[in-house]
């Protein structure tokens, strides 16, 4: 991270997260806005344990920069959004 929290070597248009309000470099929405999570889900398609994990530790940090937010929102905010694989009985 850079000292103005943006992501090292993040381009305009990535979308990537500015600590430590969590809010997206590029469009001021929260992070991840909406654009992000199309993005993750296409890099992610095959490997959304993986998308899991990442946004898992997102959300880890995000709770330790938003202290006054509600748990429950972030973890709806951070990984409530990721679709389910279908269960395979």
């Amino acid at each position: 991270m850079t000292p103005g929290g943006k992501a090292r070597g993040s381009q305009p248009d990535e979308h990537a997260p500015v600590t430590p309000d969590w809010t997206c470099g590029s469009c001021g929405d929260d992070w991840p806005c909406a654009v992000k999570r199309t993005r993750l889900l296409a890099e992610f398609q095959v490997d959304r344990a993986s998308l899991t994990v990442y946004l898992g530790s997102c959300l880890a940090a995000a709770t330790q920069d938003l202290r006054a937010a509600p748990v429950a929102s972030l973890q709806d905010r951070f990984i409530g959004w990721v679709p389910r694989a279908p269960r395979i009985i």
